[in-house]
């Protein structure tokens, strides 16, 4: 039977949690693997977070996020590699190599110059996330967040992006709530053999009940997960797997449920 070492809770399902409860509440659950978002590493503070998670004896599987590089003007884009370079910073002192990448919604109505603004972000991170060691995981999403979360919304975006770069710079993120819909998709996974750099799951809710908040757990919508899950194997792809979900009903419950549900579903569905 399926264990739980590659199990990774993304803070943002448990988001009434500080990263303090997210740490412990892992390890009472005995899930191996913790993929923080840096608005929880802020408000503790780094050391502190990298201390706290180190002394519970967890992994990170990825730091969220970076990115967001299409801007109005040159002055705010180069604030934002800025940003950018602190994430990188981040996600190596916090201990992982992957940095997830929400590349951003166009500041106007000009999607194409927007895409060309991602991919010139990315060409002036990659040198810098090297020298640390930090991979960076393009995720696409799915194409109703190209107005306010990302013009890269296909793994076919994302792979033709990431194929500039060798895989040990680049890569891609493949989140089933995202990729799901693709007719592409199996030919688009096979092409990312070796640049995987993570795999996100949780389910499609029907009827949708958000367009941001509306993911549900494992098994109660329609995404096919295992199946997406075994195309990404099948590149090679073996390392953690991360549950992030965006659901009000679930961040208002209580946290240690949430895990509970977490490795239930993950064990049936996953």
């Amino acid at each position: 039977m399926e264990n739980f070492d590659r199990l990774s809770l993304n803070q943002i399902t448990t988001e009434q949690w500080s990263l303090r409860e997210a740490i412990e509440g892992c390890s009472r659950a005995e899930v191996p693997w913790i993929a923080p978002w840096r608005h929880k590493v802020e408000e503790l503070g780094l050391k502190k977070s990298k201390q706290l998670i180190q002394d519970a004896g967890l992994k990170v599987s990825s730091l969220c996020r970076g990115g967001m590089f299409p801007a109005s003007t040159a002055a705010e884009r180069i604030k934002r590699i800025e940003d950018n370079k602190r994430a990188v910073e981040e996600a190596a002192e916090l201990g992982t190599d992957v940095l997830v990448l929400v590349c951003g919604p166009s500041p106007n109505r000009d999607i194409l110059s927007a895409r060309q603004m991602v991919t010139e972000g990315i060409e002036q991170l990659v040198p810098f996330a090297e020298s640390y060691g930090v991979k960076l995981g393009i995720e696409p999403l799915h194409p109703m967040y190209a107005a306010e979360r990302s013009v890269v919304v296909s793994l076919d975006l994302a792979n033709t992006i990431a194929e500039a770069y060798r895989p040990e710079q680049v890569g891609v993120v493949v989140d089933v709530f995202h990729v799901w819909w693709d007719p592409d998709l199996y030919n688009q996974i096979n092409r990312a053999k070796g640049r995987i750099l993570g795999f996100h799951v949780s389910d499609w809710l029907v009827p949708t009940p958000d367009m941001l908040k509306g993911r549900g757990m494992m098994g109660d919508g329609v995404i096919e997960i295992s199946r997406i899950r075994q195309a990404v194997e099948n590149t090679g792809y073996n390392g953690p797997i991360e549950v992030e979900i965006f659901n009000d009903k679930i961040w208002n419950q209580s946290g240690d449920e949430t895990i509970s549900q977490m490795k239930e579903t993950y064990l049936k569905h996953v």
